[in-house]
């Protein structure tokens, strides 16, 4: 259980997102190892909304580091703006190390890392790009479900990464000094384009799960109809236009650096969902 820190103790940890796929895990591990944590949330005992800067300075009080996960994507306009305040405010608040989730091939990501890397604190970069959780936690745990992946993806390979990895070495870096100043790119093990995924998320649930591609602009027209808010569509169109060009698809050994062991392979994750009874559907009535 995490018992969230709203005073303000040495060593606090501010952990941003933290409701979100990587911040809960975060919080979670630093909980665990009796580290004060304040949830960075809107819903949180000391609200944080990255839309409302009249916030911010409450939720640094008296916080030694910062795990600085950005909704909704670093790549969004208007996020560099939004880094660069909240470093100068950390900077104000007397914060010492920031640990940022970054975007693996996002040039707008870019912009924002050398914000956090000149604003005179301590640092560390966390650059992901597919989380494999995205099929159980995320935007497409429906799709799953629902029997059927509709995705604009084609046959580029990902090398998804597993959150609870992300999770392990943002805790390091947030706990441990000789992490400052690296720059960890987080991969799998091994690349895997979308339809393998899904096909090996249906060979672990014993279902027929299909994979269907589709071109950015049907899978947006699709989007729309459902009724997906149109920021949340342009920043999907974004992803699958640009970042999942094959610019991502290399191996990189971010985890074996920071937790000097390998990472968790696709199959480790799909194994881990499918027992948990995440992907069942209910029998019908």
């Amino acid at each position: 259980m995490i018992i969230e820190n709203t005073s303000n103790s040495a060593n606090t940890v501010l952990v941003l997102g933290a409701t979100g796929k990587t911040g809960h895990r975060v919080a979670a591990l630093l909980g665990a190892r009796g580290v004060p944590v304040r949830a960075g949330s809107r819903t949180a005992a000391i609200p944080f909304d990255w839309t409302d800067r009249g916030t911010w300075a409450a939720a640094l009080a008296g916080v030694d580091a910062v795990y600085l996960a950005y909704q909704p994507d670093l790549a969004v306009p208007g996020a560099p703006a939004d880094i660069k305040a909240f470093c100068d405010q950390a900077v104000a608040a007397g914060v010492r190390t920031l640990v940022l989730l970054s975007g693996r091939g996002e040039p707008e990501a870019l912009e924002c890392e050398a914000i956090v890397r000149d604003s005179g604190l301590g640092w560390t970069v966390v650059r992901c790009a597919w989380f494999a959780q995205n099929f159980s936690e995320g935007a497409f745990a429906d799709f799953i479900l629902a029997g059927e992946v509709a995705l604009p993806a084609g046959d580029v390979p990902e090398p998804f990464v597993h959150a609870d990895d992300i999770a392990e070495v943002a805790v390091a870096a947030l706990l441990d000094d000789r992490h400052a100043g690296q720059v960890y790119e987080l991969t799998g093990p091994r690349a895997l384009t979308f339809a393998e995924a899904v096909a090996e998320i249906g060979a672990a649930t014993g279902r027929e799960i299909a994979y269907v591609p589709l071109t950015r602009t049907d899978f947006v027209a699709a989007l729309t109809s459902y009724g997906v808010p149109g920021e949340e569509i342009s920043l999907l169109d974004y992803l699958f236009g640009t970042v999942l060009d094959g610019r991502n698809s290399d191996l990189s050994d971010g985890v074996r650096r920071a937790l000097g062991r390998e990472p968790r392979d696709f199959a480790e994750y799909v194994r881990e969902v499918a027992s948990s009874g995440a992907w069942a559907v209910p029998a019908s009535a």
